[in-house]
């Protein structure tokens, strides 16, 4: 269990006494001590094992009465290490009770348990457990004495037949009947007298229809009579007292039903408590296969991935309830004062520990499986990990929870009573103080009060930091407030906000979702002033509130977290885009609960990692195209938001971008070929390669971007696949490419994931989707067109599959190739001719943007302008390829091809434009009217670029444009003449 030291085999019991520090308890009644003592002999004649017996006997009267009770046993099972003892007591009862009748089992579960028990408690007080140890021992006691009596109690209902389908050999494990472990039973964490709390289940599927009945009413009697053998006080005491209230609805449902009733019950009617109850869930006995397959089924209800925050504000009204009742309790006294504090639910105590970890599990664990953790401490650790709590923090709070359960054993030990209560008789805390091995009471309260007063601020910070006072009504916002914030129909949109406060909205129909957008109302209508049209605004304010199925969740959010909705203010004033986007899809807000979410974004392969992750819960083809496409899009507004924040570089956001359209790729392809492959076999020859040109191909992409591709395909003439319905080469490639780009672009219940434009194939739209590697290699050295080969120059392979082991062989064949193709360019008098053509062209079918600074692609200037320049003199230099222009602009001037005054004048123009393209494709769909930009958004591209106003950015843009015309117009004279 743990507790024993890494050295084997496991030391004795007296040798390991203080191993875990703390003093031995010291005897209150030391006759007492001193004369239980003396019945024992064996390894207690050592000077700690009789500190401990005399300390142990001298303060438990419990303890005392189990030591006298069970001196023999004791005496010679102390002589082995106690995990080696327990085994052999809970191994020896399963043999001895196999057989045994009713009575019998009875009778020996409560033996065993005052074994256990008291072991497990020397064990405790000695320093030879700590607390993992402890607790992990008592949880094993009610596993064992579940499995014993379940045993019996099944074969005895087999022999009656009672059971359809179960005969008297039938085993526990196979009887579709199975113990759910509730609370720190679940968690492997009971307490020393704690109750168990258990739902009984039984899985209806293993009985015909006609049988249901009366397996019902079988496995009912059953559950009666497990609760009846573990708790039942008798002569011998008791088990286990047992709990069934947490399953369904317990005041209208048996003490057994059936797993379907309960998944629509939990489906249907699931409550935030529920959900947290099923944190620690696990089946403890009986068919375990079985409970762990319906807890599985159960899982989205426990782990949402869409957003929860209102959980937290109903565990905060919990508490504030707890609260309230411990104040009752200590009405007219010193609410500080230790006699009388529950150190399970005062301010401070155990059950807040609990719940600081269950709100952030409940929270975050639907996204982020690692804090899934059943046990307290094992939470708040990974809660640390995944940075949602500082690490300082969540071992301070270990520390507290550990020392307010071992406090809570020792009072518990005292008489064996399920209390948490600091007694208020000063002599009885003498004696808890004395079996803590503390040297008086005073030190006893000290910690006590310190404890709880550390927890408390730390957990009430927490809440007070989220949760939003309950706002005071408010009247109805008047038509010139709405003026007042440059509203041009402020009538209209006072009523709106009327109507939305009535209920006109699914999301506002509750009475608890109008209470909380009142209190948001005010900080609304004052973020939509700052709209470029506070009324348009108020259009997409609409759309997102009409996406929305409910309200209670989002609002509680974002009253919560001001900034959040500061945020979405921002969104909705600056960028229509992004928030026309939250009103489609408004669990897009989720992505603000990571922890990373305004960290730089991962490289392509961190993108594919996390992606991956991910991919492991989809069930079939289907499931994964939907989640890459929610892949996408919450990584697509997590980047957008960053761009429209300043958080990211124009660099690193067109790498943010690209590394989710090359992540979507990645993982998409070889899905694609296996479903395929289903039909007509694996690809035949050496696969397939994804060439990505345009802004994919140098990792510049923008929202809203479409993909560039050419798909490549390297097979004999001959190949055919292998498949049950076989295709040759030709045929097999154009329809693995179809199937690929139907998964990319088709809609599914998640929408489309890109755009795909696939004119950049040899032979453009005449050509076939998928190109074979000789045909591609013919094709550029026989008739390609000059326009082609400059494209070429922003071109690399992303994604690629065939055989194993040939993939990665077959991108290193094709980046070859496209080296190859390029490098015969270099130095070509004919490029260049041709390019200057191509540039007049060009600025003749644009001729209507051409004095338009903010058509930032077309402007003369421009980036079209100065990225042809740039991949012109890549092809005629023979650069790199795939490199972005503002890379290869200084390598074009140390080549000679441009001055160093023309590519700084491009860089500069280049530089400007990106940050700003990056920043309007982030914000509208249509960027190219800067009186539609508004005070937010313009304020925002000021801010991108350093400048102070939009008023001289604009002049900061028309400046560097017309420098980069001039030095483009230069170059391409010198290529014409």
């Amino acid at each position: 269990m743990g507790s024993g030291p890494a050295s084997s085999p496991l030391q004795a019991f007296g040798e390991r006494v203080g191993q875990h520090g703390g003093g031995l308890p010291r005897p209150f009644d030391r006759a007492r001590g001193q004369a239980v003592a003396e019945k024992l002999g064996g390894a207690f004649a050592t000077r700690p094992m009789r500190a401990l017996a005399e300390g142990t006997a001298g303060s438990s009267p419990f303890l005392s009465r189990l030591m006298e009770r069970h001196a023999a046993w004791l005496s010679e099972a102390a002589e082995a290490p106690p995990e080696i003892a327990l085994d052999t007591l809970f191994e020896t009862a399963r043999e001895a009770l196999g057989g045994s009748d009713r009575q019998g089992v009875s009778s020996g579960l409560r033996q065993l348990r005052g074994r256990a028990t008291l072991l497990i408690a020397l064990a405790d007080l000695g320093g030879v457990f700590d607390l993992t140890a402890s607790t992990a021992g008592l949880t094993r006691l009610a596993e064992v004495s579940l499995s014993i009596a379940l045993d019996h109690l099944l074969a005895e209902a087999g022999r009656r037949g009672q059971l359809p389908g179960l005969g008297a050999a039938s085993a526990a494990r196979r009887s579709g009947y199975v113990v759910l472990g509730m609370g720190k039973l679940g968690a492997g964490a009971l307490n020393f007298s704690s109750d168990i709390d258990l739902i009984c289940l039984f899985d209806q599927d293993r009985f015909d229809a006609e049988d249901y009945m009366e397996a019902r009413q079988g496995f009912i009697r059953l559950t009666r009579g497990l609760v009846e053998i573990l708790s039942a006080q008798t002569a011998d005491g008791y088990v286990f007292r047992t709990d069934l209230r947490l399953r369904p609805n317990p005041s209208s449902t048996p003490v057994c039903i059936a797993m379907e009733a309960a998944e629509r019950y939990y489906e249907a009617e699931g409550r935030t408590w529920e959900r947290a109850a099923h944190i620690k869930a696990r089946a403890v006995a009986g068919d375990v296969a079985a409970g762990e397959a319906y807890l599985e089924r159960l899982r989205p209800f426990v782990w949402r991935r869409s957003l929860d925050f209102y959980a937290i504000e109903d565990v905060q009204s919990l508490l504030g309830k707890i609260g309230e009742m411990q104040a009752g309790r200590r009405r007219g006294g010193d609410p500080s004062a230790v006699p009388g504090t529950d150190i399970k639910r005062a301010p401070g105590g155990i059950r807040e520990i609990e719940f600081f970890a269950q709100t952030r599990q409940l929270i975050l664990g639907g996204r982020n499986p690692s804090l899934r953790a059943r046990e307290t401490r094992a939470a708040l650790r990974a809660l640390a990990a995944a940075g949602e709590v500082k690490p300082e923090t969540a071992e301070a709070m270990v520390a507290d929870y550990e020392a307010h359960r071992l406090l809570e054993h020792r009072l518990q030990m005292i008489e064996d009573q399920q209390t948490h209560t600091i007694p208020t008789a000063e002599e009885a805390r003498d004696r808890l103080a004395a079996l803590m091995g503390l040297d008086n009471r005073e030190a006893l309260e000290r910690g006590v009060a310190e404890r709880h007063a550390r927890v408390h601020e730390t957990v009430a910070g927490f809440f007070k930091a989220r949760i939003a006072p309950a706002p005071a009504p408010l009247t109805a916002t008047a038509p010139d407030r709405f003026a007042d914030a440059g509203f041009e129909r402020p009538a209209e949109a006072a009523a709106r906000f009327a109507d939305w406060r009535a209920g006109a909205l699914t999301a506002t129909r509750s009475e608890r979702a109008q209470r909380l957008f009142q209190g948001l109302e005010p900080r609304l209508v004052a973020g939509l002033s700052s709209a470029a049209s506070p009324d348009e605004a108020l259009g997409s304010l609409e759309r997102f509130l009409t996406g929305l199925p409910a309200g209670v969740q989002v609002f509680s959010l974002l009253a919560a977290n001001p900034a959040w909705l500061d945020l979405l203010l921002e969104l909705i004033a600056a960028a229509p885009r992004l928030a026309d986007y939250l009103g489609r899809e408004p669990q897009a807000l989720d992505a603000l609960l990571a922890q990373d979410f305004f960290e730089p974004m991962p490289d392509a392969a961190g993108q594919r990692a996390v992606l991956e992750a991910s991919l492991g819960d989809a069930m079939h083809y289907e499931d994964a195209l939907d989640l890459v496409r929610r892949f996408a899009r919450e990584q697509g507004f997590r980047a957008g938001v960053q761009v429209l924040r300043g958080l990211a570089e124009p660099e690193e956001a067109g790498a943010a971008f690209s590394g989710v359209a090359e992540a979507a790729l990645s993982a998409l392809l070889p899905r694609v070929v296996e479903d395929f492959g289903y039909r007509h076999g694996p690809p035949p020859g050496q696969g397939l390669a994804v060439v990505a040109l345009g802004k994919l191909g140098t990792r510049e992409m923008t929202a809203g971007s479409d993909l560039d591709l050419v798909i490549l395909y390297d097979a004999p003439l001959d190949a055919v696949s292998e498949g049950r319905r076989p295709l040759p080469a030709q045929t097999y490639y154009p329809r693995l490419t179809k199937a690929l780009l139907a998964a990319l672009t088709a809609p599914t219940s998640e929408g489309r994931l890109y755009e795909v434009d696939m004119r950049l194939r040899p032979s453009g739209r005449q050509g076939p989707v998928a190109v074979s590697l000789d045909a591609f290699r013919r094709y550029h050295a026989e008739a390609a067109w000059v326009w082609e080969h400059l494209a070429l120059t922003r071109a690399r392979v992303v994604a690629a599959a065939g055989p194993e082991g040939e993939a990665g062989s077959l991108s290193d064949t094709v980046s070859a190739l496209l080296d190859a193709v390029l490098a015969r360019r270099k130095g070509d008098a004919a490029v260049g001719q041709a390019a200057a053509e191509m540039r007049q062209k060009l600025a003749e079918a644009h001729r209507a943007e051409r004095d338009a600074p903010w058509a930032l692609k077309h402007t003369a200037g421009g980036l079209m302008e100065v990225e042809f320049a740039a991949q012109t003199g890549t092809l005629l230099c023979g650069l790199p390829r795939a490199d972005r222009a503002a890379l290869q602009l200084p390598r074009l001037a140390e080549a000679g091809w441009l001055s160093a005054a023309e590519a700084e004048a491009m860089g500069a123009a280049l530089d400007l434009s990106v940050r700003l393209q990056q920043l309007e494709r982030v914000a509208l769909a249509d960027a190219t009217q800067p009186e539609r930009f508004g005070p937010c958004l313009s304020s925002a591209l000021a801010r991108a670029v350093g400048m102070p106003d939009f008023e001289r950015l604009s002049d900061l843009l028309s400046e560097r444009q017309g420098a980069a015309a001039a030095a483009v117009e230069a170059r391409f004279q010198r290529l014409s003449a």
